[in-house]
């Protein structure tokens, strides 16, 4: 794979041969290497904006959000060996759910208790569907999936038999079709669902984009679709998920919620006073500006913190090390025991930690609630 200094390396070789194979023609010359250089830089600027489903999903979750959640349930299928089509039954879905949840794939989604149900009676599920995104701000919930070549008019239908109001604009278009009428218990009275999300009451399709957009505020989810994409996700937030790569699934938290949700301040009195001693011998600590952590394919997990700046983000590389390998106060026991700490590198205004687990241990699920190692505040 070449970077961009080499393909511009490559581009002056190729210049120069252009212009040692047309001598006689230095017009020509100035012309195609002007050509080739241009290329090379429209393959190169291909090269650095292209990216994974996660990458796509991220650059339509609304500007608002503190708090994004993404799984890759196609990159999950082929992880736990899952052959599924829309004719397949809720038990199978819920047995690759389940293969799923063991190897700490599904915390970031909002619709595994619901699988079953999606399957079966909305034409779509875990078990069909590319890519699911989450997002939660103070504003509302909203969750996106991405259903490649989506059949709108069968989904509508769906909705329809099962109950839900149809919407008074298009349906095709964005419509927004109301759920919260509908009696979803006489639809899981097979054992098929113990429980619905409330994220799918509303739902509106976008098919010339192939997404499914759901909700549980009607309001919300109608501006969100008149400007799905419009605005661009905190730049911390940006800044942490990019250096993921493509994961099977993933946390992205701004700053506050970072400091409010995975901090230690609902601790008892003894953690917290363990946590602050532990902070102390480890070095300088500066609050996360955005937080990210996910599961790789391989079984990794990576997180990732930006800073505010580069000083910051050295500094925190080698003290937040330090604590990865020490006691985890408010969780019990030790990180440790809980995985082996990789490399750990800071790269501009970010971190990266490599973590790989031990023992079958749920990291992804367990460091995104509360651990010392991103105390922020």
């Amino acid at each position: 794979m070449l970077s961009t200094r080499q393909l511009f390396d490559r581009s002056t070789t190729w210049a120069g041969r252009a212009v040692r194979t047309m001598r006689t023609h230095p017009v020509v010359t100035v012309i195609v290497g002007v050509v080739v250089i241009a290329l090379v830089v429209v393959l190169a600027r291909a090269w650095v904006t292209r990216g994974g489903d996660m990458d796509e999903a991220l650059r339509l979750a609304p500007a608002e959000a503190t708090r994004v959640s993404f799984t890759d349930w196609k990159g999950i299928r082929e992880s736990v060996g899952a052959d599924l089509d829309a004719d397949s039954s809720p038990e199978e879905v819920h047995e690759m759910i389940d293969k799923a949840y063991s190897s700490d794939l599904t915390s970031t989604s909002v619709l595994p208790d619901s699988s079953g149900l999606l399957q079966q009676h909305f034409g779509w599920s875990p078990a069909t569907i590319d890519w699911e995104l989450f997002t939660q701000s103070t504003e509302g919930a909203l969750t996106i999936a991405h259903l490649d070549d989506m059949d709108s008019d069968h989904l509508a239908e769906q909705l329809t038999s099962m109950g839900f109001e149809a919407p008074k604009d298009d349906p095709n278009d964005g419509g927004v079709w109301d759920g919260t009428l509908v009696p979803f218990s006489t639809f899981t009275d097979s054992g098929v669902d113990s429980e619905t999300t409330p994220q799918i009451s509303y739902i509106a399709f976008l098919p010339e984009r192939d997404l499914i957009l759901a909700s549980d505020g009607r309001r919300y989810l109608s501006d969100q679709v008149d400007k799905l994409g419009d605005g661009d996700l905190h730049e911390p937030m940006t800044a942490a998920a990019g250096r993921l790569g493509d994961p099977l699934s993933a946390f992205i938290y701004d700053g506050d919620y970072t400091c409010r949700e995975i901090g230690l301040g609902d601790s008892m009195a003894a953690d917290q006073d363990q946590a602050d001693a532990l902070v102390d011998n480890a070095g300088e600590i500066n609050p996360i500006a955005g937080f990210a952590m996910a599961a790789e394919p391989g079984g990794d997990v990576r997180a990732s913190m930006a800073f505010e700046n580069d000083d910051q983000a050295r500094t925190n590389a080698d003290s937040r090390a330090k604590l990865a390998v020490g006691p985890a106060p408010g969780q019990g026991g030790s990180f440790d025991e809980r995985f082996k700490l990789g490399k750990v590198a800071a790269d501009d205004e970010v971190v990266t930690m490599q973590l790989q687990p031990k023992n079958d241990t749920a990291v992804l699920s367990d460091l995104a609630n509360g651990p010392l190692l991103f105390a922020t505040c």
